[in-house]
């Protein structure tokens, strides 16, 4: 069923969600029309939270439902909460100065990595298992 990846993906799209709408809040406080991608430093950290959000997203997705699927539900969960507490750290630290936003991509990048890690040495065991290797 897959419950635990569910809640955890649906979670981490209403945080983009978040990151969505403030850079629309940013860009009415101060005064960036579309186009325009530059302007106050304010707003250019709020779409760069947004940005890298988005970016991050695409890799960890398939990763949290490869896992859950193939690893384990209860840790695929556990790391993607994590991985999502890292995002709010980072976005967090990110819209007060740049330099704070460290902490934030520490956790999200380590549990991104526990995710990765944890498929591909799955995947080896099955594949030598497959071919008789184990």
């Amino acid at each position: 069923m897959l419950l635990g990846a569910s809640i955890v993906t649906v979670s981490a799209l209403l945080v983009y969600y978040v990151t969505m709408i403030n850079v629309g809040v940013a860009r009415a406080k101060y005064s960036v029309q579309p186009p325009a991608m530059s302007g106050e430093p304010n707003f250019e950290r709020a779409l760069r939270v947004q940005g890298n959000m988005l970016e991050q997203l695409i890799l960890f997705l398939p990763l949290l439902w490869i896992f859950s699927y193939y690893v384990s539900e209860l840790w695929g969960a556990v790391l993607g909460g994590i991985w999502i507490l890292g995002r709010i750290l980072y976005a967090w630290g990110y819209y007060q100065e740049a330099k704070k936003r460290t902490l934030g991509f520490g956790v999200s990048s380590l549990s991104m990595m526990s995710l990765f890690l944890g498929c591909l040495i799955t995947f080896g065991f099955l594949l030598a298992k497959q071919f008789g290797l184990g």
